[in-house]
């Protein structure tokens, strides 16, 4: 009789690579909390950056169309060819820039467009160099593709952004290959400026280094607009997602804007790695772009959510926050309520029903202290969630 090989034996089957990468935190407290709604709980979710609202109907009538027309076949590995213009005139029409179309490369979500840029820039052994609190997929992948992300502690003294002051210190002690910056960023939503793009983007030119902007919450922001890092070099690869301001998590479309010589670098990996993104998401993802006047909707929704957030969570014993200038989260530091956020966060779950973000998931270092909270949901949600605090008092402060 054969054995089931023990799950030591399993793991010594696995990659280094692999069992290297650590979890995605918020999808593990989603999993969790999805379990306990299933269990008959009323579970209010904070957790994960998925607006509540569904697609435009703009998309969905775009859907509609494709479904009810010839077969949906593979497109090409770069995308719709009438996407990809679509999102060259977005540029156009959104920072009165000219992009070419054959510098738009069409991808499975955001997610892909990160794996295609790292392995297209990356040797392995190669260093990134990124600010923490982080996005964790940005370490994470890289991990698993044998890169080294090469994080910065950045905090409010720095606006949680880095500078090109702070990378030029860091890079006499330690050389990399590239930089990855993200405007608004995650879990922050803070934001760097056009002028600290520039002189971003101008160091990495002189120092021969790769620029990577994650700009997937462009159009969710408050206050002032976001830039561009194309508005300032064509060194920059730029990633960005229907997933967001388009409210299209779960039809995986996404975007990059790249030099023109890496396109057929790019085209050869997308063509082995994913075939080609969704068909059916790429036709409706054409007619999200000229949802403006509704997506805009959304984000006065995200605005009201903010407001009440900043205006109520004072009064229940959460008082700092980083900048969220834009996306819709808020990075809360609860130093004087714990030093271990995600025992926190589980006790706030099984004792409230809310469920949010452990800090340690941005910031394996210092995010102990902290929590976020995503307010992309509905009123219902983040009004709940404030009533629950109320009555909550937590665990004891960390002596």
């Amino acid at each position: 009789m054969t054995h089931p090989a023990s799950r030591a034996d399993a793991l010594q089957t696995m990659s280094r690579r692999a069992t290297a990468v650590a979890p995605f935190l918020a999808m593990d407290v989603m999993r969790a909390a999805a379990a306990r709604g299933r269990a008959g709980e009323d579970i209010v979710h904070l957790e994960v950056g998925q607006p509540s609202a569904s697609a435009p109907a703009l998309a969905i009538e775009a859907a509609r169309r494709a479904l009810a027309g010839p077969a949906l076949g593979y497109t090409e590995a770069l995308g719709l060819p009438a996407l990809r213009e679509r999102i060259a005139r977005h540029y156009a029409d959104s920072y009165g820039l000219t992009i070419l179309p054959e510098r738009v490369i069409v991808t499975t979500g955001s997610s892909a467009g990160f794996v295609l840029a790292f392995l297209a820039l990356f040797d392995s052994g190669a260093r990134v160099l990124l600010g923490q609190p982080t996005y964790p997929a940005y370490r994470n992948i890289l991990t698993a593709l044998d890169i080294a992300p090469c994080p910065i502690a950045v905090g409010a003294a720095e606006g949680f952004q880095l500078s090109a002051e702070r990378i030029e210190s860091t890079l006499a002690a330690q050389p990399v290959d590239g930089v990855l910056v993200a405007s608004p960023a995650n879990p922050t939503g803070a934001m760097v400026s056009g002028d600290t793009l520039g002189r971003l983007g101008a160091l990495c030119a002189r120092r021969g280094l790769w620029l990577i902007a994650d700009e997937v919450y462009h159009g969710i922001t408050f206050g002032r607009p976001a830039e561009t890092a194309l508005a300032y070099t064509d060194r920059a690869v730029v990633i960005n997602s229907f997933s967001k301001y388009f409210a299209m998590t779960g039809w995986r479309v996404g975007w990059m804007v790249v030099p023109e010589e890496m396109v057929r670098t790019i085209e050869r990996l997308a063509q082995n790695l994913f075939i080609a993104p969704p068909t059916l998401s790429q036709h409706a993802a054409v007619a999200a772009l000229d949802a403006r006047e509704e997506l805009d909707r959304h984000v006065a929704h995200y605005a009201e959510n903010r407001d009440l957030l900043l205006t109520q969570l004072p009064k229940v014993g959460f008082e700092t926050f980083a900048p969220a200038d834009g996306a819709f989260y808020l990075y809360a530091d609860i130093h004087h309520r714990t030093n271990d956020s995600e025992v926190f966060c589980r006790a706030l779950l099984a004792e409230t029903g809310i469920a949010v973000t452990p800090g340690i998931d941005f910031d394996p270092e210092r995010g102990r202290g902290f929590l976020r909270l995503s307010y992309a949901g509905s009123r219902r949600d983040v009004e709940e969630a404030i009533r629950r605090l109320r009555r909550w008092r937590g665990p004891a402060a960390a002596d």
